[in-house]
């Protein structure tokens, strides 16, 4: 069985913590934001460095992503995440491009990448990421853009917004741990 495209407006969890994972963005202040992400690309470095392939690949069901899926989507929101904030912090009021995550992990067949390279490659787009947020200056954190949807965000929402879907995405595969 295919994985149901997620078609759900998460802007929803800039206002209140998520009820599945438990994380609280708006509990993050700026300056964690980036220490805040190495952190959370140690923990899939980890997680995908040190369990047996085989069970990085096995879905628990049918309906859900292997841990091994869900870190080629982790990485790639490090990824696209780090282009969308530099975007913020060079033009002015962009609008990002639509990313179809679904598609992407049918694209790059998420399940079929070796999982010690995905553990580098989210490892290694994590704190690129992270090393974005640790140069932005105190007036740039209200820098505005828009999403393919019309969801508006600055640096810092965006930032808390993105922070949300590793986390949370591992909290799916892993102990939670913020």
């Amino acid at each position: 069985m295919a994985i149901v495209p997620d078609t759900a407006d998460w802007t929803w969890v800039l206002e209140r913590p998520c009820p599945e994972c438990g994380f609280d963005t708006a509990a993050v202040s700026t300056d964690r934001i980036g220490p805040m992400f190495e952190t959370v690309a140690s923990a899939w470095r980890a997680v995908l460095a040190e369990r047996d392939p085989v069970a990085l690949r096995t879905r628990p069901s049918p309906q859900q992503w292997s841990a091994l899926e869900y870190g080629c989507h982790v990485a790639d929101v490090f990824r696209i995440g780090k282009f969308r904030i530099e975007l913020l912090l060079t033009e002015v009021e962009p609008v990002f491009p639509n990313w179809d995550q679904d598609r992407t992990a049918i694209e790059d067949r998420y399940a079929d990448q070796d999982p010690r390279a995905v553990a580098v490659g989210a490892y290694d787009a994590g704190k690129a990421l992270a090393a974005v947020f640790a140069g932005v200056g105190d007036g740039e954190w209200v820098r505005r853009g828009t999403s393919s949807n019309e969801s508006v965000f600055t640096v810092e929402s965006l930032g808390r917004y993105l922070l949300h879907e590793p986390v949370h995405h591992l909290s799916d595969v892993a102990e939670p741990i913020f």
